[in-house]
């Protein structure tokens, strides 16, 4: 499994993403939120639409592919990350 975490300094600024993202109520119990794909180029539509939003948002993403190795994605190493996705897990 592939993981992706959430966090912000705001547990509303989080639900809020994640309902507008996702088209259903969130009830965090703190400022974080977890999820585990299958595949890993699963996650690109999520990171995509945080790094778009970020401004309104502020919401860090971290990911990890191989085990207990965790890669923080901004604005600036978005795109080399989705490449190396698409490279290293090809349809």
């Amino acid at each position: 499994m592939y993981e992706l975490n959430l966090f912000s300094e705001s547990k509303e600024k989080l639900e809020e993403f994640l309902k507008n993202f996702y088209n259903s109520k969130f009830d965090l119990k703190e400022a974080k939120f977890e999820r585990s794909f299958g595949n890993p180029i699963d996650m690109i539509d999520l990171i995509s639409a945080i790094v778009d939003n970020n401004d309104k948002y502020q919401i860090g993403i971290w990911i990890s592919i191989d085990k207990n190795i965790f890669i923080n994605i901004t604005e600036l190493n978005l795109d080399k990350i989705i490449r190396y996705l698409y490279e290293r897990y090809p349809n």
